[in-house]
């Protein structure tokens, strides 16, 4: 089923959420939605491709990992997790890596930007907690749909 922001919002604006859309778009999927499952990382992308490993047809990952553009969280190899198990989008409050690969994947990642150097790999983070960037605190559960106009979340699925 189709969808677009800007509608939903026009129906749903006093229940929605807006993360601000600060992200660059990577990979061939322009627009995604999902249940949100969320990891809290820095400088560490163990959780995040341990998360991508698992099933992940309707869910959104909802990484934040602090920001930092001093390593990436994600590169070629744990995006095609992504791909092969089925999650609909990936969203990273920090740097990925390989983007001209990624761009050529059926996949939807938003990210801060790109850097070369991989992280660190200690296994440390959080998984399923709240997570605060881009103007909003976004909870595992919720709904997240995404596209050209930006990202809304949602207590509740919104179709």
């Amino acid at each position: 089923m189709s969808y677009k922001t800007a509608d939903l919002s026009d129906d749903h604006s006093a229940n929605l959420k807006v993360l601000y859309d600060i992200f660059q778009s990577y990979g061939l999927k322009p627009d995604f939605h999902g249940e949100v499952v969320t990891v809290k990382v820095f400088e560490d992308n163990v959780l995040v491709k341990v998360q991508l490993e698992t099933d992940g047809r309707g869910k959104v990952l909802v990484v934040d990992g602090g920001g930092s553009m001093r390593c990436a969280l994600l590169g070629d190899n744990v995006a095609a997790l992504a791909v092969k198990n089925g999650w609909e989008g990936v969203i990273i409050n920090g740097a990925i890596r390989d983007a001209a690969d990624i761009d050529g994947m059926n996949v939807a990642i938003k990210a801060l930007g790109t850097h070369p150097f991989k992280s660190v790999k200690k296994g440390e983070g959080d998984v399923n907690i709240p997570v605060s960037f881009g103007g909003t605190t976004i909870n595992p559960g919720e709904y997240l749909y995404s596209d050209a106009d930006g990202i809304i979340i949602s207590a509740k699925k919104l179709h």
